[in-house]
């Protein structure tokens, strides 16, 4: 049976965004991102990351490194009462299908995961975020409210992941 996916950026949606990051002990986790995966859980969403990391691309870390990021990323969040379900990233700079706002990790995370896309929503920080929304046809919620944003229009723009998990789950799920 297919299930709903709430896709989520790495970077400055669940944890801070401090430039290129290949070392787990740099991670810190927002406020409020476990109770937003936790909601999403209880509504049934599968959490899914996709996340650009071009820092392979440039030679500034591995994918191992992004490997092990991710596993502490996943642990310190289920430490605090969120989980995710599955990582997909995209370690090109350019000549991919793959880096966002293309499809690819979109596209194989449906295949791989039996994801019901049309039911399933985005949240990131970005406009290649938001782009990668309106490429899949689904809803963007924007967690972002610093000035200058000059994408495509999210649904709804949140100060917090929390915050923006809230306004889909009452007001625009399908």
């Amino acid at each position: 049976m297919k299930k709903p996916a709430a896709f989520l950026d790495r970077d400055g949606t669940l944890m801070e965004d401090s430039g290129y990051i290949g070392d787990s002990r740099r991670i810190f986790v927002l406020d409020g991102a476990p109770q937003a995966l936790a909601a999403l859980a209880a509504a049934g969403y599968e959490r899914i990351v996709v996340t650009n990391q071009s820092g392979v691309a440039r030679g500034m870390f591995g994918e191992p490194d992004v490997i092990e990021v991710n596993r502490a990323l996943a642990a310190q969040l289920a430490k605090r009462g969120g989980a995710i379900d599955a990582f997909y990233y995209c370690a090109h700079l350019t000549g991919c299908d793959c880096r966002k706002p293309a499809l690819g990790m979109i596209r194989r995370a449906v295949e791989e995961r039996d994801i019901d896309l049309p039911a399933s929503v985005m949240f990131g920080d970005s406009s290649s975020d938001m782009l990668l929304a309106k490429n899949a046809g689904i809803p963007g919620i924007l967690v972002n409210e610093l000035p200058g944003y000059a994408g495509p229009p999210p649904l709804y723009r949140a100060r917090t992941l929390r915050e923006g998990v809230a306004f889909f789950l009452e007001h625009a799920r399908v």
